[in-house]
């Protein structure tokens, strides 16, 4: 109580002093004859608090502090306690004691009123009792306006402030449960410039009974920590939005997307127009101003009506515009404040002017776009429905999301490219049309990845073989791009040559095996040559003979192949898989069938009937479904098939290949056992003029005896019975001569005085194309000419 004591006075029912004690005289220095009678308020430096007048009003009891003046002048702190008591008259008279507050407790409400941190009490119905400095600073008003109002009341107090109704929840709830609750808020507080982030603690205030009977409220500036937080999960969110497609216009939208929906309100992209039509991007060009083509603009206003350019349309910026100087530069550039952005942007475009200062822009960005040392464009961002202008860490901002930006357009542009050229080498590559032949009838579909992968190495193929044969190929590299499709090309060639040759299925198999397995050791020379299969693939080949329909097949790791007979249903046929190409060692099988004519071959590669969100035994029986029917055309099948099963979105390339089987009659065919005598060339000679006349082929009779001739002279003279002549009429006149050896004919120059030597020669000559395979018993000598016109 301090060497003052407790000063006591008696208060009347109108205000006036009573009674006034010693220890009120040695507290104030006013004598009880200077005192007695006056009013009471005279003595006080600041009027009575809200919650004081209430209980003079009431009649209640009160306790707080008060300021009053000593006699001196000085201000001097009370701890006051007015208790009513009523007279004979049944008015009130206020007994009323002070003490000087003890040097803690003014520690204590010095330590209040000088935080830095905004802090407000409350009472138990919600009335502000106290605040700080800090707080006066925050709500633009001194403590005597706030004392006596609800959080966030206006001064009026005819309503809540905007923004702050939550918080007037939050502390009727604290006064009511008695719970601490923190509570986060951006809002604009009468005393700031401008919106702040608040971290706000509310705890309650209890006596010595544990009963609520206040509350504290002080509240934390997170401002930079919020916009901080804020800043990072944008980048962290545009690292998901933009570039999400390698689209480089999709690329342009997502940037402008993003932009407006967090800190500006009005955004443009430009992109240089070599950006867009594939060419390197330089800046500055070599003669003129750059072109750009306006890629995406977007605004918090409906269709953006502060554009002056279209998306679409090509313009220029001016080297002296703060764009241009942004450009030429590679800095980006920040102007604020309607006079500088008026002054600075507005210059030499009346229109731009117009929309400037109908739109109130206050506020405006020139960021590049660059992108490994290249600059391929601009994004311009304006404020003017935000009231704050863009600062510092905007800009840095810009900066970062138009860098994310330009690497996704950058990464866009390139693999446009190289989908470009994957493509263009894929589809040189991948046969214009069926050859001429008749053993199959031909559809086929090839359609392209959609993802990022870019271009893989699928591939298909039909190779007219010798005796009507034909081969089908499908085929898959393992990778995308460039080298997938190279790779490609350079393995189906490989299947050209070993098929020229004639090999069975399984032995093709075994030797692109070896070749895949040499590709793979080249590519690893400049790398490790500890990991095969770099160079995977898979592969399926079968080769179908019209004459006897025998099919045969065999697989390297790839799909099953489906067939429908005319009369059946759909079902995949028994080829054993084998291992990919690329692993090695390991056997191929090939498997044989007998297939009615009219049957349909379905090869494909996986990406028809796998998915990432579909299995491949899902896969494989939507295509024996979507197969069903497939007597009719087979284009139309093939479209079916493509409607079932391909994705949206392919993630991988896609090859079908659909092929129906046809048989040539035994009218299209004559055969002949040929004993191994030279005196029966005559004969062969005769009974193959006999044919062509019978298929009215007089015509070919001159060349087709002479190919006749020599073939069977060369196989008595050098091969071994069994001998066979067989003529064919395809779409070309065949002859075929088998026997038993093994040994392979070939041309050799014959000197002027031998004998021999000569017949291949003008076989190879007078005909088309001849060659041999080897059979199960030895060989076949074969030589196809063209039909004559008819």
């Amino acid at each position: 109580m301090g060497e003052h004591g407790v000063a006591s006075a008696a208060v009347d029912a109108r205000g006036r002093v009573l009674a006034w004690s010693a220890d009120a005289r040695r507290l104030l220095g006013h004598e009880s004859a200077q005192v007695l009678g006056r009013p009471a308020a005279d003595l006080l430096a600041d009027p009575l608090p809200p919650s004081a007048r209430r209980r003079l009003v009431e009649p209640d009891h009160w306790r707080g502090r008060v300021h009053v003046r000593h006699r001196d002048g000085h201000r001097l702190e009370l701890q006051l306690d007015a208790h009513p008591l009523r007279d004979a008259a049944d008015e009130v008279q206020w007994f009323l004691t002070a003490t000087v507050p003890e040097l803690a407790t003014q520690l204590r409400r010095w330590a209040l009123e000088q935080f830095p941190v905004p802090v407000a009490l409350f009472d138990q119905d919600g009335f502000a009792v106290s605040t700080n400095a800090a707080m006066e600073g925050v709500m633009g008003r001194l403590e005597h306006d706030l004392v006596g109002r609800r959080v966030g009341e206006s001064a009026d107090g005819s309503r809540r402030l905007k923004g702050f109704e939550g918080l007037g929840e939050a502390v009727d709830r604290v006064l009511r449960t008695g719970e601490t609750m923190p509570y986060e808020a951006w809002l604009h507080a009468p005393g700031e410039p401008r919106e702040h982030a608040w971290l706000i603690s509310l705890s309650p205030l209890r006596d010595d009974t544990g009963e609520v009977r206040g509350m504290c409220l002080a509240a934390m500036d997170s401002t930079e920590q919020f916009l901080a937080r804020r800043r990072l999960s944008m980048i962290n969110e545009s690292g998901f939005r933009i570039g999400s497609t390698l689209d480089v216009s999709r690329t342009a939208e997502e940037l402008a997307e993003v932009c407006t929906e967090h800190f500006a309100d009005f955004v443009v992209v430009d992109l240089l127009e070599s950006v867009l039509a594939d060419e390197e991007a330089a800046v500055p060009p070599v003669s003129g101003l750059p072109v750009f083509r306006r890629a995406a603009q977007r605004s918090v206003l409906d269709g953006c009506p502060e554009a002056v350019i279209p998306v679409g349309t090509r313009h220029t910026y001016d080297e002296a515009s703060p764009p241009g100087r942004a450009l030429y530069t590679g800095r980006a550039l920040l102007h604020a404040g309607e006079a500088v952005v008026r002054e600075k942007w507005a210059a030499g475009s009346p229109v731009r002017a117009r929309r400037i200062e109908a739109y109130g822009m206050h506020s405006l960005m020139a960021v590049p776009l660059r992108a490994r040392g290249v600059t391929l464009g601009l994004s311009v961002l304006a404020r003017h429905r935000t009231p704050q202008p863009f600062d510092e860490d905007d800009l840095l901002l810009a900066e970062e999301l138009a860098a994310r930006a330009a690497l996704c357009v950058d990464n866009a542009r390139r693999y446009t490219r190289e989908r470009a050229v994957a493509l263009g080498l894929q589809r040189s590559l991948l046969r214009d049309g069926a050859p001429r032949q008749a053993a199959v009838e031909v559809a086929s579909r090839y359609r392209p990845a959609s993802s990022r992968a870019g271009i893989g190495g699928d591939w298909f193929d039909v190779i007219r073989l010798s005796g009507a044969r034909v081969a089908l190929v499908v085929g898959d590299v393992v990778g995308h791009g460039v080298r997938a499709s190279a790779t490609m090309g350079r393995l189906r060639t490989a299947v050209r040559t070993l098929a020229d040759v004639d090999l069975a299925p399984d032995e093709l198999l075994t030797r692109l095996d070896d070749i895949v397995l040499r590709l793979d050791a080249e590519s690893d020379d400049a790398q490790s040559a500890e990991s095969p299969g770099e160079i995977g693939a898979t592969c399926l080949y079968a080769v179908y003979d019209p004459v006897s329909r025998c099919f045969s097949a065999a697989r390297a790791g790839h799909p099953p192949l489906a067939v429908v007979t005319p009369d059946g249903a759909p079902r995949f046929l028994d080829v054993s898989a084998g291992p990919p190409l690329g692993v090695g060692g390991l056997p191929f099988e090939t498997a044989e069938f007998e297939l009615p004519e009219g049957s349909v071959l379905a090869l494909y590669t996986d990406g028809l009937v796998q998915a990432p969100d579909r299995d491949l035994d899902d896969g494989l029986g939507l295509l024996r479904q979507a197969l069903l029917g497939a007597g009719g055309p087979l284009e139309e099948t093939c479209e079916k098939v493509l409607g079932s099963l391909l994705p949206e979105r392919p993630a991988d390339d896609i090859a079908l290949l659909l092929a129906r089987t046809r048989a040539l009659d035994a009218g299209q065919v004559a055969t002949w056992d040929v004993p191994a005598d030279p005196t029966f060339v005559a004969r062969a000679r005769t009974l193959a003029r006999d044919q062509l006349a019978a298929w009215r082929l007089e015509d070919a009779s001159f060349v087709t005896e002479l190919v006749v001739s020599e073939l069977v002279t060369n196989a008595i003279r050098y091969g071994g019975a069994p001998i066979q002549l067989r003529l064919i009429r395809d779409t070309a006149l065949i002859c075929e001569v088998s026997d038993s050896s093994s040994t392979a004919p070939h041309m050799r120059r014959a000197r002027t005085f031998d004998e021999g030597g000569r017949g291949l020669l003008l076989v190879a000559q007078l005909t088309q194309r001849w060659g041999s395979r080897h059979t199960r018993t030895g060989k076949t000598i074969w030589a196809e000419q063209a039909l004559p016109a008819e």
